[in-house]
């Protein structure tokens, strides 16, 4: 019997897939804006998008909402505000919900902050990168580094008292004394979190095309212990691979991912993960916007929803409680998945063996060493042969 959807936390993500221009680096489901926003006919697509769901949701209110993209801070306070008045009118927001909206530093972007605020954003997540001018040119960014500096300055002033800066390493040239000065410039303006990323080459991205200059491996090791190692002198909590915060500001909406809690995905390329009647079911959204606009007038039904293989819910809840540093309980598995713990015993005790893992009746998280090498760890859950 698997958890029940009245146990298991929903959030909302809704997507919003323009940018200004293509990052070389970037893998995501964005698409530079070509012409004029349409931002109200996406609006209106994104609400009809959710009235869709509705069935999915019976009973169950949203403890999180978090506008990404692309680049979010595109719409206007207005375009924001309503999308979460029709969530307010239809008692779909829980208690206290964190409600998080991306930005792009960029006076356009910084003069809408406190416009935010007053509409029911009460969480930034500011797309830095580097405060680094050489960095951010190479990177494809269209803000610089005063422009960076400003936006999180603007975000304390327009009331934010909860936001994250979002800051890569690893970049083509950098050395731990570069990434250093990024991280101090970061905590200077006094964020609640931080979202520390090495910067990867993925497949089908233009620096998969044409490759930078990265550090090397041990200089990309080094680089990363020395940023972990400040970011905790400085008060912030590591809490998962690459998230820090102080005391309570850790961030709800992802933790919910990482949890393997519920969620809606609205806009185009949105997945969702709902649990229903005993069973997990997944759909995602078409990608590109053209085709997500042009399927919205004709109706927005969820004829796509597959179920999810028991196997691949024990990974996939493994894949995100594991990048976790503090670990889950055996109890929290078996409520997100509905299966029983102890079918993982053989595996969990020969991890613990090797060094990987550390486990007690009530708890389970990696050692130093299997948080190191989390993906080879989370290879030994991976069940390979689907006819068994």
């Amino acid at each position: 019997m698997r958890g029940l959807a009245s146990d298991i936390p929903l959030a909302l993500y809704i997507h919003l897939p323009w940018c200004e221009s293509k990052c070389p680096y970037c893998d995501f489901n964005s698409h530079p804006l070509r012409g004029v926003l349409q931002a109200d006919r996406y609006i209106t697509a994104l609400l009809t998008d959710l009235d869709s769901t509705a069935r999915f949701r019976v009973g169950r209110s949203f403890s999180s909402v978090f506008f990404g993209g692309g680049t979010p801070s595109l719409f206007s306070a207005a375009n924001i505000g309503c999308l979460l008045d029709r969530l307010e009118r239809e008692h779909l927001l829980g208690n206290t919900p964190e409600i998080t909206l991306e930005a792009n530093p960029g006076s356009a972007e910084v003069s809408r902050f406190r416009a935010y605020r007053d509409c029911g954003v009460n969480r930034l997540s500011i797309g830095v990168q580097s405060f680094d001018n050489k960095a951010l040119k190479g990177l494809g960014r269209v803000h610089d580094g005063a422009q960076a500096r400003a936006a999180c300055a603007s975000a304390s002033a327009a009331g934010f008292d909860n936001f994250n800066i979002d800051l890569m390493h690893g970049l083509p040239g950098q050395d731990e004394s570069g990434a250093l000065a990024d991280l101090d410039t970061a905590i200077e303006a006094e964020p609640t979190h931080l979202s520390l990323y090495q910067l990867t080459i993925e497949p089908h991205t233009a620096f998969a095309a044409d490759p930078p200059q990265l550090p090397t491996e041990e200089t990309a090791w080094d680089i990363r212990c020395a940023i972990e190692q400040r970011a905790a002198t400085a008060g912030f909590d590591h809490y998962e691979v690459s998230a820090f915060s102080v005391p309570d500001k850790r961030c709800r909406h992802n933790l919910n991912y990482w949890q393997f809690g519920d969620y809606v995905g609205l806009g185009a390329g949105a997945h969702s993960k709902i649990t229903q009647a005993g069973t997990v079911y997944r759909w995602a959204r078409p990608r590109h916007p053209r085709d997500y606009l042009g399927k919205a007038n004709s109706g927005l039904e969820i004829d796509n929803a597959v179920p999810v293989s028991l196997d691949d819910v024990t990974f996939e809840f493994l894949l995100n409680a594991l990048r976790l540093k503090g670990g889950f309980s055996p109890e929290l598995f078996e409520q997100r998945t509905g299966l029983a713990w102890q079918q993982l015993q053989p595996v969990i005790t020969k991890a613990k063996t090797d060094g990987l893992l550390e486990k007690s009746d009530d708890w389970v998280c990696t050692t130093t060493l299997g948080w190191r090498f989390l993906d080879d760890l989370l290879q030994r859950f991976l069940v390979t042969d689907k006819s068994s």
